[in-house]
């Protein structure tokens, strides 16, 4: 392994700048105008793959983004790791927050800031370059397959369809995911588990037209003040949700498990400071950590309706709209959730106006046993790294397809991500630490010896 080290080092600069190169690809999902931008960087991952030593590559198409396929099978005897990453990024607004252009990917003290630096573009190509660094030192002794999709963040609307027709070609031992985070930098984790999630879209219509707000304010319902107090009403003071029977299916741990839980590394201080808030906030009778990994959550994303461009504009607006998510934990199902919220929100609405509710997508919740061979070599390969053991932690996020995996292909994930909180991903300044790239890549280049070696 020292030439495979010596290898990753060596090429360090050459890894980054392709990075760069794909950074620039504006792969973003979520608008229809960057259409040809997925096919261009569904295509430049295709040659990437290539270049790295597959032996076949692939572009396949499904109903939605194209997905790329590649695989380099050494022995069919030998045990198989399926990587799975996403080359579609978020959209970049507000795009006068950030501090340099999203799609020019600039180095600033330490650290990579662009939009899909860290979400996924440069935790794939962890992946990706990890794979390279062994397979041209001829150090690969397990066969690895390699899915990356590109709608992860609208919800891989399309990818459970292709995980069905393609069974057989995907099939492996381990589903291998860098597309999470770590405590801190000097604190390696891996993820065990993941939240599940529901999202929708509500649409509250009052009269047929935007009206005046003199003629008509005070005797007509304006739809933006009836959504905000509905919004208001499905928490109570507990920060529950009134759904009835939104908790019936959570799974409860137990005080020794919330115990555990709270082990991990946490500053709650630092926690507030990095966000700049005066005090955390969250359901009655926990704490952040457990608020985060174990409970559900429940979030307006966007809401707008009415005027908002300069200056003032009198108008009762004729409709206002919302999405929502609620994060969802094991026992939980999604579809059950989005009828709940559903049937609830068009029943507490008042006669002065009409609701609709669309739910746009959604995922089950995901826990790893940390028993496996592929979770062992994880460990290991984290400590050789790291020259510690990593912290098991349970993520606050969601990666809906995670659950499709296990129920499609009869495949456990192993979650091994490099990201901080601090990376802003999603966000405005969205960045990746030079060394948690590098990092990864070692580690990841570790745990193909040991996962080999546990397999045995």
């Amino acid at each position: 392994m020292e030439k495979v080290i010596e290898y990753i080092r060596e090429n360090k600069e050459r890894f980054l700048e392709e990075l760069f190169e794909a950074i620039r690809i504006p792969s973003i999902s979520s608008l229809s105008e960057h259409k040809g931008d997925m096919i261009k960087m569904a295509e430049a991952y295709k040659e990437i793959l290539l270049k790295a030593g597959v032996d076949k590559a692939e572009v396949m198409q499904t109903k939605g983004n194209p997905v790329v396929y590649a695989e380099k099978i050494i022995d069919e005897s030998l045990p198989t790791v399926l990587v799975y990453a996403h080359y579609d990024v978020m959209p970049v607004d507000p795009i006068d927050l950030w501090d340099s252009k999203p799609f020019e990917p600039e180095v600033r003290n330490g650290k990579i800031y662009a939009r899909g630096a860290d979400d996924d573009k440069g935790q794939g190509f962890i992946q990706v370059k990890a794979f390279e660094s062994v397979v041209k030192n001829d150090k690969l002794a397990v066969n690895v397959k390699f899915m990356i999709e590109g709608e992860e963040e609208i919800g891989s609307v399309s990818l459970g369809a292709f995980c069905e027709e393609h069974k057989e070609m995907l099939k492996s031992d381990i589903i291998l995911v860098s597309d999470t985070g770590m405590i801190a930098e000097d604190i390696p984790s891996i993820t065990t588990g993941l939240r599940g999630l529901a999202y929708w879209e509500v649409e509250v219509i009052g009269p047929n037209r935007d009206l005046h707000s003199g003629l008509f304010g005070g005797g007509v319902a304006n739809p933006i003040n009836v959504l905000s107090k509905m919004i208001a009403s499905m928490t109570d003071e507990d920060n529950k949700l009134v759904i009835p029977g939104f908790y019936d299916d959570v799974l409860n741990s137990s005080e020794a498990e919330r115990a555990k839980l709270n082990e991990a590394p946490f500053d709650l201080d630092e926690y507030k400071k990095a966000i700049d808030v005066e005090d955390v906030d969250g359901e009655k009778g926990y704490t952040t950590i457990e608020r985060t990994g174990i409970r559900p959550s429940f979030d307006i994303c966007g809401i707008w309706g009415g005027y908002t461009g300069e200056g003032a504009k009198t108008v009762l607006p004729s409709r206002a709209y919302a999405k929502i998510s609620s994060r969802l934990v094991p026992n939980q199902n999604h579809i059950k959730i989005a009828k709940m919220f559903e049937e609830y929100f068009t029943s507490i609405a008042p006669k002065s106006v009409k609701v609709k509710v669309k739910t746009l997508h959604g995922g089950q919740a995901y826990v790893c046993p940390i028993d496996l061979p592929a979770y062992k070599a994880a460990e290991k390969a984290f400590e050789k790294t790291y020259g510690k053991l990593p912290v098991p932690m349970r993520s606050g996020g969601s990666i809906p397809i995670i659950s499709t995996f296990e129920d499609i292909l009869g495949t456990k994930t192993i979650l091994m991500g490099f990201g901080l909180e601090s990376d802003a991903i999603h966000s405005p300044n969205e960045n990746f630490p030079l060394i948690n790239f590098y990092n990864g890549i070692e580690t990841v280049a570790w745990f193909y010896k040991y996962f080999a070696e546990e397999m045995k």
